[in-house]
């Protein structure tokens, strides 16, 4: 179930938007596949053979973000769930009947990330949130509980790669901890560059644990 260290609630703009983590279920694969297409361009973006090969990999897991929220009208394209915005307390009760109906509607995916583990390492496959939803604290949320997991199975360090030139994607590893270890050249379709990105996790596994 999920706890409140898995809830994240916006107020840098004009809604909030209440997330809960779960794992992965099988039925959630068509939509976590529509997110992947959606946050990346087609030469990067996983097929359907590839995603459900990492599902398999052994020591993969795989944790998804759902939100919760109201307001249709300012949902965006990109989000092939189908989710609406949720206006903070005050704004909600001045909403009429019908709208506060919506508000019982079943939570949408907006993210998901993949990882894998042997042993002491693991491995950051892919981390996927809706353009909509990266002002909101997904990504964070989703990264803290994979770590959270992996140090539960006995991982110590963590790698990743990313583009050396998305520099969106860089800040935010560095900001969680991870430090570039060295660069792969044409990692990526298109002969695009990745640098290789890790992160040791004494300190997770000891807040963890409560010391």
């Amino acid at each position: 179930m999920p706890t409140t260290e898995n809830r994240s609630r916006d107020r840098s703009h004009d809604r909030s938007v209440d997330v809960e983590l779960r794992p992965y279920a099988p039925a959630d694969f068509d939509i976590i596949y529509q997110i992947d297409q959606a946050c990346y361009e087609p030469r990067i973006a996983y097929s359907r053979t590839e995603l459900r090969q990492y599902l398999r990999f052994p020591g993969a897991d795989c944790v998804v973000a759902e939100a919760k929220q109201l307001n249709s009208a300012e949902a965006t394209p990109q989000n092939s769930a189908k989710t609406t915005h949720k206006f903070s307390a005050e704004a909600a009760h001045q909403k009429s009947a019908g709208a506060a109906d919506s508000a019982n509607a079943a939570p949408a995916l907006v993210g998901f990330c993949i990882t894998a583990h042997r042993g002491p390492w693991g491995y950051i496959i892919t981390m996927d949130v809706l353009a909509a939803y990266r002002r909101d604290g997904v990504g964070s949320l989703l990264l803290t509980e994979a770590e959270r997991r992996m140090v539960s199975r006995g991982v110590r360090e963590i790698g990743l790669e990313t583009a050396t030139d998305n520099s969106a994607a860089i800040a935010f590893w560095q900001k969680h901890g991870y430090r570039k270890s060295g660069v792969r050249k044409n990692y990526y379709p298109g002969g695009r560059d990745a640098y290789s990105m890790a992160k040791r996790l004494a300190a997770v596994q000891s807040a963890a644990n409560g010391k």
